[in-house]
């Protein structure tokens, strides 16, 4: 299809979903923008602006096609590059989660194409921790995503080493030494959340400064970081701890998941 009629299309759909249709969004970066002319750039593509994601795409084709003379290479992402089937985030999120995991700029080009292999949906599997661990214990390179119920809010972590579960005698008296051997080590995690899932730009990354919190393997609890930095038990969870740089939610009450989702990186 020609661009001047996949960008109007696109709007379309995109008005009647409320601009929140994850699957159109999806399709927006296949589209091969850079091989058009600064002219149908001006005329068949700007006046769609709103539906292309500012940081990721609309600003890198601006720079592209403002400066005729120092053109930067083009950041394409392509369906080989990267891979994602879920029904919280889109492409584009996954791209900036690519590009934390390998600590670029978001103006950077991605140097690793990583599919995002679904290993379990809420909604599909269940909310339990027990089928959490079930399916999750010694994965590595896994990524949260969670949809706040009754919100537009995503929160999110990954996770470089292997899920555990492990058991908690609350009648040991040495609990607090033994809760310690929970907790998994990695100076490589991180939390994150968009405050607005069609707003790219509404993140919040917060990488682990106490490595040896970084995720907490419990049996009765679900995928969690840090000390209650994103803890997710069931279909509820919370976000106030401080074994990572910084909160990622304004509010530290408890919160109701409507949808989530677990992921392993697949080069």
């Amino acid at each position: 299809m020609k661009i001047n009629k996949v960008l109007p299309f696109l709007a379309l759909i995109l008005n009647r979903a409320s601009l929140s249709d994850v699957t159109v969004r999806q399709c927006i970066p296949f589209i091969r923008f850079h091989n058009l002319s600064s002219e149908e750039f001006s005329d068949k593509v700007l006046p769609y602006r709103k539906i292309l994601p500012k940081d990721l795409l609309y600003e890198d084709l601006l720079k592209y096609f403002m400066n005729p003379n120092k053109k930067p290479k083009p950041r394409m992402t392509t369906a080989n590059e990267i891979y994602i089937n879920s029904k919280i985030i889109t492409i584009q999120h996954a791209e900036l989660i690519s590009k934390w995991i390998d600590r670029l700029e978001i103006t950077d080009e991605i140097e690793k194409a990583y599919k995002f292999q679904l290993l379990l949906r809420g909604s599909r599997d269940g909310f339990t921790p027990k089928t959490f661990h079930e399916i999750c214990d010694n994965q590595f390179r896994t990524i949260t995503i969670i949809k706040v119920k009754d919100s537009n809010e995503i929160l999110g972590g990954y996770n470089p080493i292997a899920w555990e579960s492990n058991e908690f005698d609350e009648s040991d008296e040495s609990d607090d030494e033994l809760d310690e051997e929970n907790f998994g080590t990695t100076k490589d995690s991180f939390i994150f959340s968009f405050e607005n899932s069609v707003d790219i730009e509404s993140y919040i990354l917060s990488r682990v400064e106490r490595e040896n919190h970084a995720t907490y393997n419990r049996s009765d609890f679900g995928p969690t970081f840090g000390i209650c930095d994103l803890d997710l038990y069931g279909d509820t969870g919370c976000c106030n701890g401080a074994d990572y740089e910084k909160h990622i939610r304004e509010s530290d009450d408890i919160f109701s998941v409507e949808e989530y989702e677990v992921f392993q990186l697949v080069n």
